[in-house]
């Protein structure tokens, strides 16, 4: 049956093509289908870059770690998975020069370290870095320079490593997967691995790290870390780089979720273009259909050559789609490609499968239900043209195309959360904005029934039918709604990614600060021009206790708290809370009544973690002395900011006694570094951590981010320029013919042109109010169930979207209806005969 219809129905598509007929749906289709392939191309190709970018910060694209030596199971694996693959120890040691001796945190590597990133070196304190070839020579090291005046070493003498003496070739000035370990409090030392043995300080008992890392293709590294999960025990750990470091993994969640969002409004917008050009293409189709009605044809097959119309169309879209959507993020890449990473991975197949996902829930959710009703034709409309067909029940269609956005929501995003929020905030709005249009339509229009000819032209347009009108409006608020989400999401996300990393973000941490020599030392930041955070004093602690039972009963498997009890905690006090700390339960200290012992604030996802709440008592053993602390507040940390931030943070007096050291973070500009110099010699029982390379990488990335936030904009404006062109095309037939009689009754162009731009204006102005009014909704819904900030209402907003609503659409009908007044009313009465 089919094979006997393709022809008529290729025929049909040849006619209706040279009438133009079906280019307004075409375009509709093609552009939904561009728009998710290039935005699918591109964030795909610029997550996986920013991903493989953010992998430096591990040292690989995953890291196995234990502190017991790895199976052998787990190299092989890797192996069998083509994964590359790097062994390190780290440990803890004395080394040693003739005169003088300084515990180290060691870093012994194979061959190929790192597997992402680069190590740099110098060869004097403060010099000229350079990127290290591959790792140290066996026999020799490569120290941090603050080991070299403490040792009163130089470049090229002999540093002993137990049993071994070894060479220092370099001094060791940034490490890629130090990211995670700024509170060391031991210099740095890297080793080859094959000068391990020799030193023979790994004995039984020792403190030791067994590291893996691996790095290679998504699939691979998926297989491996699945064959893997199941294999760990308690003391083993899997580790990603969204596991291991804060800013890195909130940076990269908030991009993908904001791209993913904002190709949701793209795509949900080329699919109400697609809606309203399917069913301007139905309309004036009902006449066809009747024909063949009455040739014979039956109500199936009717509807047959219609769909197979439909399909042919779906197929040219999605292939022209799939192709312009490539060669649209290749010149994307092409024309950014000083600014982007030089080694973005290549495209993959997912993004096709995405746009062609889209171009048949597009085609199909959203085209089929308008030419459901081709089918439904009387023949008697060949004789009676007032005879329309009634409404077939496509809301199984609907549902279904909704369930397929939804699917495709949260396959851009990846969050249910936000797909949820979408969804909800969506279907209110529109709730919400045909209920309004309704109200506003019939209030606008009593009013302006007493103007002037124009305006009451314009409104009578408005008013005749009103459920039509309501519609117009519900299509343009639509728009302006997700272009106002868009553009409130960009520019407050990318303003709280830049305040995550101000230019003065702290680029040294400072510990081992000695308290007598506090002042001193403020002011010799003063003196070489740095900006300091406040000074915390820092007691290591454990945590073994929660309401005097033993710790390891609260904790489960690669949970924050099994990490945290498993080491030492940098444990302070303070008699305020931290401008970047917010309380979630309980009180600051001074809002306590007044009873003895001590109280200790919580980090919340630590809290979680262990299952500790008001009032628990937890127990910490400091220094050999145990110290028992009341929980009397849970608090929320901001771990994006470089700046001192700890777990646990006591009550003042609790730590009285203890051996305390301070703790600092500050900002000096780069061309001021030379003053490390003096401040080291001045302060030599200091650590001086520089993270200047770290904060580099970060706003590398972020700039990627804005970059890839500005092209999906132009998307969802292209995609919102599309449904209000297909809303116009909708209604230019009765426009046509009433304009003709208009002309016909003595009606000048002029006063059709300034009814049009009224009309069209007063549609803009009530679509962006009620935009506003959905689009703070939504925001609201996604900033409490999603990105987790702070909601305000955009008071500056709510006049200006209304504005911006009159104008631009009330330009684009204008340009859009030229037609109305510029074609013959003579020729276009006689075709409408």
């Amino acid at each position: 049956m089919i094979g006997r219809d393709l022809p008529l129905a290729s025929r049909l598509i040849l006619r209706e093509w040279r009438a133009g007929e079906l280019r307004v749906m075409l375009l509709a289709l093609l552009i939904a289908v561009t728009v998710s392939t290039a935005i699918s191309f591109f964030t795909d190709r610029l997550q996986r870059g920013m991903a493989t970018r953010a992998a430096e910060f591990l040292g690989a694209d995953m890291r196995v770690s234990s502190r017991e030596p790895l199976p052998d199971a787990f190299l092989q694996e890797a192996i069998r998975n083509n994964l590359q693959h790097v062994d390190l120890v780290d440990f803890s040691s004395v080394t040693s020069s003739e005169a003088e001796m300084q515990l180290s945190s060691i870093k012994a590597v194979g061959q190929g370290y790192p597997l992402r990133g680069e190590v740099r070196i110098s060869e004097q304190a403060f010099g000229q870095e350079r990127v290290a070839e591959g790792v140290p020579e066996p026999g020799s090291v490569w120290i941090e320079p603050r080991l070299l005046g403490v040792l009163g070493l130089e470049v090229g003498d002999a540093l002993e490593i137990g049993y071994a003496q070894l060479r220092i070739d370099a001094l060791l000035t940034h490490e890629p997967d130090r990211a995670g370990d700024f509170y060391s409090l031991t210099p740095r030392v890297l080793m080859n691995l094959a000068d391990l043995p020799a030193t023979r300080v790994i004995q039984p008992g020792s403190r030791v790290r067994y590291r893996l890392l691996v790095a290679g293709d998504e699939a691979d590294l998926q297989r491996y870390r699945d064959w893997l999960e199941p294999q760990l025990e308690s003391h083993q750990r899997l580790t990603s780089v969204a596991d291991d470091n804060r800013q890195m993994g909130n940076a990269l969640d908030r991009a993908n979720q904001f791209l993913g969002l904002a190709s949701i409004a793209a795509v949900v917008l080329a699919g109400v273009a697609v809606a309203l050009s399917a069913s301007r293409f139905a309309q004036r189709h009902f006449d066809t259909s009747a024909l063949l009605r009455c040739l014979g044809a039956s109500r199936r097959r009717t509807l047959r050559l219609f769909l197979l119309q439909l399909l042919g169309l779906g197929i040219i879209a999605t292939l022209l789609g799939l192709l312009a959507g490539g060669l649209m993020q290749w010149g994307l890449m092409h024309l950014l490609r000083d600014l982007l990473p030089p080694d973005l991975p290549r495209p993959g197949f997912k993004p096709l499968v995405v746009g062609a996902a889209t171009g048949l829930v597009g085609l199909f959710g959203f085209a089929l239900p308008p030419l459901l009703r081709l089918g439904r034709v009387s023949p008697l409309r060949v004789l009676r043209r007032e005879l329309t067909p009634l409404p077939g029940s496509g809301w199984l269609i609907y549902g279904l195309a909704l369930s397929g956005l939804a699917l495709l929501m949260w396959q851009f995003t990846g969050n249910l959360p936000m797909t949820l929020a979408v969804i909800t905030g969506g279907a209110l709005a529109t709730l919400l904005l045909s209920s309004l249009a309704w109200l506003l339509l019939r209030s606008a229009g009593n009013r302006l029934r007493h103007l002037g000819l124009a305006w009451r032209l314009g409104s009578g347009q408005l008013l005749k039918q009103p459920a039509a009108a309501a519609g117009q409006v519900l299509a343009f608020g639509l728009i302006l709604m997700s272009m106002v989400v868009i553009f409130i999401l960009r520019t407050e996300l990318l303003d709280t990614w830049q305040a995550q990393l101000p230019e003065d973000a702290p680029n040294h941490f400072v510990l081992n600060i000695l308290p007598a020599e506090e002042a001193a030392f403020h002011q010799a930041l003063d003196d070489i021009g740095a900006r300091a955070a406040p000074l915390y004093p820092v007691s290591p602690g454990r945590l073994v206790s929660i309401n005097g039972e033993p710790v390891r009963e609260h904790v489960t498997k690669d949970s924050p708290g099994e990490r945290a009890i498993n080491r030492d905690l940098s444990l302070t006090w303070s008699a305020e809370l931290a401008e970047d700390n917010e309380l979630v339960a309980g009180q600051w200290w001074h809002q306590l009544p007044q009873t003895e012992g001590h109280h200790v604030s919580v980090e919340s996802e630590l809290a979680d973690s262990l299952g500790i709440g008001l009032g628990d008592q937890l127990g910490f053993i400091v220094g050999g002395t145990r110290i028992e602390a009341g929980v009397s507040s849970i608090r929320r940390v901001n771990w994006d900011n470089f700046t001192p931030n700890f777990y646990m943070v006591l009550s003042p007096g609790a730590l009285e006694g203890m051996p305390t050291t301070l703790l600092t973070s500050f900002h000096l500009p780069v061309e001021q570094r030379e003053g490390l110099r003096e401040l080291t010699r001045a302060f030599p029982a200091i650590t001086l951590l520089e993270v200047e390379a770290i904060l580099e990488q970060l706003r590398d990335i972020l700039q990627q981010v804005t970059l890839a936030v500005e092209y999906v904009l132009v998307f969802v404006l292209l995609a919102g320029f599309t449904v209000l062109f297909a809303s116009l095309q909708s209604t230019l037939d009765t426009r046509l013919y009433e304009g003709a009689l208009l002309r016909t009754l003595g009606a000048r162009r002029d006063l059709l042109r300034k009814a049009n731009r009224l009309e069209f204006s007063l549609l803009g102005a009530l679509a962006g109010a009620l935009a506003i009014v959905a689009a703070e909704l939504i925001t609201w819904l996604l900033y409490r169930f999603a990105f987790e900030l702070e909601w305000q209402p955009h008071y500056a907003l709510w006049l200006a979207v209304p504005a911006a609503g009159a104008l631009l659409i009330g330009l684009a009908g204008a340009l859009g209806t030229r037609a109305v007044v510029n074609q013959s009313p003579m020729g276009l009465l006689r075709r409408s005969q």
